[in-house]
């Protein structure tokens, strides 16, 4: 174990499986203490400095209680990492409300209401950090994924005015833009496509389909004290797949 995060703390949204559990590890190996939040009832693996808290992030008081646990677990918060998503919908000609209702409650409502709970502890940290998960749809868009397009579009807008907002306190904000990455969401179109990887992999730069690491590793360097001076940035992290249409 490292210890570029000793001493400091964080809330992990998503954190039971995916790009958010490799997160909240690599967090750990840094010497941080993290709550991960995660809708399922019981945590997915266990660590030393982990704690668990059981949530839907969007429903409502749940920003304000996954704060108080991690204050009350940890005594301060340094790190919110607002990782919890979800995909789906249709053409917008067809698209119901209730579906485009809960795609932006959880990819964009979520993200709003933890940062707003999380703010007043993040000004008393010596290194206040927020890293929201947008996608490489915060820059693009697709047919049949016009809420969450226009979720990781909004997830953009709001990360550069915390940025803006937050900048005074020493806290900085910025967000990721994860190209096809290898995780339960794209699981199942993995194994249902072939073609899925052969697309994705043919468009990156790198050759291959991101793992959760990538991200995590990511996320890990926005936090560190060498990352002070980036804000309001959204950082890609997809294998050139943006700079090959």
């Amino acid at each position: 174990m490292t210890s570029s995060h000793l001493g400091l703390s964080a809330i992990v949204t998503g954190g039971n499986s995916g790009i958010g559990r490799a997160t909240a590890a690599k967090l750990m190996t840094e010497g941080a203490k993290v709550l991960v939040v995660d809708v399922q009832p019981e945590p997915s693996w266990t660590a030393e400095h982990l704690r668990y808290y059981q949530a839907d992030v969007a429903a409502e008081g749940s920003p304000a209680g996954i704060v108080a646990c991690a204050i009350d677990h940890f005594g301060h918060l340094d790190f919110l990492i607002n990782n919890a998503g979800m995909v789906g919908g249709s053409e917008v000609e067809n698209m119901a409300d209730d579906v485009w209702d809960r795609i932006l409650d959880v990819n964009l409502k979520a993200v709003f209401k933890l940062s707003r709970a999380a703010i007043p502890h993040l000004k008393n940290s010596s290194r206040g950090r927020i890293v929201n998960i947008g996608s490489i749809m915060s820059r693009l868009a697709g047919p049949g994924m016009g809420a969450y397009t226009t979720s990781k579009h909004a997830v953009a807008g709001l990360t550069k005015t915390l940025a803006l907002e937050l900048g005074a306190f020493g806290i900085t904000a910025n967000y990721i833009l994860p190209g096809a990455i290898v995780t339960g969401i794209t699981g199942p179109a993995i194994a249902a496509d072939p073609g899925f990887t052969e697309f994705w992999t043919q468009k990156s730069a790198i050759g291959r389909l991101g793992q959760p690491e990538d991200i995590a590793n990511a996320i890990n360097f926005l936090l560190t004290a060498e990352a002070a001076f980036i804000t309001a940035h959204g950082l890609a992290v997809d294998g050139g797949v943006m700079v090959n249409p």
